[in-house]
């Protein structure tokens, strides 16, 4: 049996990690998690063969994108919709990324402290990570705490984005179902349009109706008029724009059932299983650019030229076309003689 059929052995500290996971114990499943978050190289040699052994226990779960700008109440939806879900008897795992400083490189981490009734059920794990800067709204590791989720039995996984605007489209390259969270009063059709995540979202939802259910209407209608005017991303499926309020608890099932309806519009058709096969692929290249783009940094020659080169691209002695030609040379990144 070769290695790409059969996990490798794990040390004994490793294999209690992976018992505990799939016992669904919380605290081997929060240890896992903190294995794969490490940058250490001996932690990501073990997190890598963790990942491996626990791979077929995976992919059981419907995986939601929750993104929207930040006071459009996603923390406060999530806890409500997880409520709910929770009472339709399903176990629930929230993966909140909160942004991290770009002078500290520290988080508040402080979605748990905003979801306090969902933190007290049983069948919920909430896991804040830091951002750590990664743009694309999510935490470098999301993808892979998604699966140990899966693995530990959670049939349900919500993963809340940083909420810092349209740069938050990688988040669905990782889920199932992606929803955008709007406000009331956010903007006419046109700035709908203008918004490129409009186009990668699956399911719209204006919250805070209930402060003005008026203005919630017409906005619920400017968004369907928008919508119309956009390519759906499945032929099979047209995005809904529900109202609710997270405060009231109103739409709530109109929304979890919108989500049902999606998985078992899409899983027929095959369209569900193509949209996680592709998924899986575009997370391989992205591993691979992020690997090429560290060893290319921690290339000898490229940290010995590059205060020079920089500085040079900075007093416009140079383009920044022949600087990273230039740098990619040195690296032996490509042949300079190829064509």
């Amino acid at each position: 049996m070769t290695a790409m059929q059969s996990a490798p052995p794990l040390p004994p500290a490793d294999r209690a990690l992976f018992d505990g996971v799939l016992a669904r114990q919380l605290r081997p499943l929060a240890k896992a998690i903190t294995l794969i978050e490490s940058q250490r190289k001996d932690h990501r040699l073990r997190a890598n063969a963790l990942l491996e052994a626990l791979l077929p226990h995976t992919g059981k779960a419907i995986r939601l994108g929750i993104s929207g700008s930040p006071g459009v109440g996603k923390s406060t939806f999530i806890e409500a919709l997880g409520n709910h879900i929770l009472d339709q008897g399903h176990k629930l795992a929230v993966l909140a990324v909160d942004p991290s400083s770009s002078v500290t490189g520290g988080s508040i981490l402080g979605d748990k402290t905003r979801m306090e009734t969902l933190c007290q059920r049983a069948d919920a794990f909430i896991r804040p990570s830091p951002s750590a800067g990664n743009l694309g709204g999510v935490a470098d590791k999301t993808r892979e705490a998604m699966l140990l989720c899966e693995a530990a039995g959670f049939d349900v996984i919500i993963v809340e984005t940083v909420g810092v605007g349209q740069s938050e489209t990688m988040v669905a390259g990782m889920v199932d179902l992606f929803a955008l969270l709007q406000l009331p009063n956010a903007g006419d059709e046109l700035q709908a349009i203008k918004k490129g995540i409009v186009e990668i979202a699956d399911l719209i939802a204006i919250n805070k109706a209930d402060i003005d259910p008026r203005a919630a209407a017409i906005t619920r209608a400017q968004w369907m008029s928008a919508l119309k005017m956009l390519r759906p991303a499945s032929p099979n499926w047209t995005p809904p724009v529900i109202t609710l309020s997270a405060l009231t608890k109103e739409g709530l099932t109109e929304f979890w059932d919108a989500v049902r309806r999606y998985k078992d519009t899409l899983t027929p058709t095959g369209e569900f299983e193509v949209k996680r096969r592709r998924q899986a692929v575009d997370w391989m290249w992205q591993l691979i650019h992020s690997s090429l783009n560290q060893c290319f940094q921690r290339h000898p020659v490229v940290k010995d030229s590059l205060p020079r080169v920089t500085q040079k691209v900075s007093s416009g002695c140079i383009t920044p076309t022949v600087a990273a030609s230039s740098l990619l040379e040195a690296a032996r990144f490509f042949d300079s003689q190829e064509s």
